[in-house]
């Protein structure tokens, strides 16, 4: 099912969260957030929309990184209905597509609850504070379009939150396949 993102409710805090990658290293809000912010992705390895994007999404996550930004990703999906969602296979999708930030596994899907995630991908960025000021898309390209003259949405927006504390006011949603909660 095709769902779109909710408007980004500003200032909104980032909930805590302490999960594992599928190899047991475990990852909470507090050791992401980077001195510039923190950007949450809920992704999973199934969706045609992640599998569009996320090659451009791990450039654009190492790119934040090298800003002062902490990334992560995180599964919420029911991988026992969705096997390709796995845990073994999340390590595979990570390293073929070289997506450098953790991506972590919400085995309850308690924080993909927590933060209110509707679909994959679904992009949250904070502030340095852990205050929301991003719940836009990756870009302007979508599933087919020609990413050699994409406008980096995400990149920008963080950008901007790293550099005054405050997110753009026109956000366009994300869209992408629903949430698989069990």
């Amino acid at each position: 099912m095709l769902l779109e993102t909710k408007t980004c409710d500003f200032d909104w805090p980032a909930p805590e969260f302490d999960l594992a990658t599928p190899a047991g290293v475990r990852h909470s809000r507090d050791g992401v957030i980077g001195e510039k912010g923190m950007l949450v992705a809920f992704i999973c390895n199934h969706c045609p929309y992640v599998v569009a994007v996320i090659d451009r999404l791990a450039e654009d996550m190492n790119a934040l990184e090298a800003m002062g930004i902490g990334c992560v990703c995180i599964m919420s999906n029911d991988y026992r209905d969705y096997p390709a969602d796995a845990p073994e296979k999340m390590t595979v999708f990570a390293q073929t597509h070289g997506l450098q930030a953790p991506y972590l596994v919400d085995e309850n899907q308690s924080v993909g609850r927590a933060y209110g995630a509707v679909c994959t991908p679904d992009f949250f960025g904070f502030d340095a504070d852990g205050g929301l000021q991003y719940r836009g898309r990756l870009d302007d390209v979508g599933m087919r379009g020609d990413a050699g003259a994409r406008v980096p949405e995400l990149v920008n927006a963080m950008r901007q939150i790293a550099e005054t504390g405050q997110g753009p006011r026109d956000q366009t949603p994300s869209m992408g396949c629903s949430i698989k909660w069990s």
